[in-house]
């Protein structure tokens, strides 16, 4: 059991109890068995970084809509609560947190990429290298 703080570093340590975090060969094995990988960067920290293969991109402040399949908003391939969901960030702190969102309406298998974007390119994964899926 993971000691828990105040402030936001509380807030991430709950966030983060219990889950099984995802390493970057861990996410390209999920996604070739039909996770979906979401990325929550910015337009900006994507153009600096690059997209990554097969990554949806939609914007933090309208994940649980788009992914929650009860929603009139959600995208096409937000079928159902079991479906397994790989957040990824820049670093691997707000996924943590958007994660738990998603975990708390109802997504039990949503997780996140340890060490975010960073760590993908910091272990040489590959980026895309054509036009980014975003969605509004």
């Amino acid at each position: 059991m993971t000691m828990i703080v105040g402030g936001v570093d509380g807030v991430l340590a709950r966030a983060r109890d219990g889950v099984r975090r995802l390493e970057g060969r861990e996410v390209r094995r999920a996604v070739e068995d039909g996770a979906l990988l979401i990325d929550t960067r910015t337009d900006r920290q994507r153009a600096r970084q690059g997209d990554l293969p097969g990554a949806i991109v939609i914007d933090r402040t309208v994940l649980e809509w788009r992914l929650d399949p009860a929603s009139e908003h959600r995208i096409p391939e937000a079928t159902g609560y079991d479906v397994p969901i790989v957040v990824v960030c820049r670093q691997g702190y707000s996924s943590s947190l958007a994660a738990a969102s998603l975990r708390a309406i109802g997504l039990h298998r949503a997780t996140d990429l340890v060490g975010g974007v960073e760590a993908w390119i910091e272990a040489g994964l590959p980026t895309a290298t054509g036009p980014a899926d975003v969605r509004e």
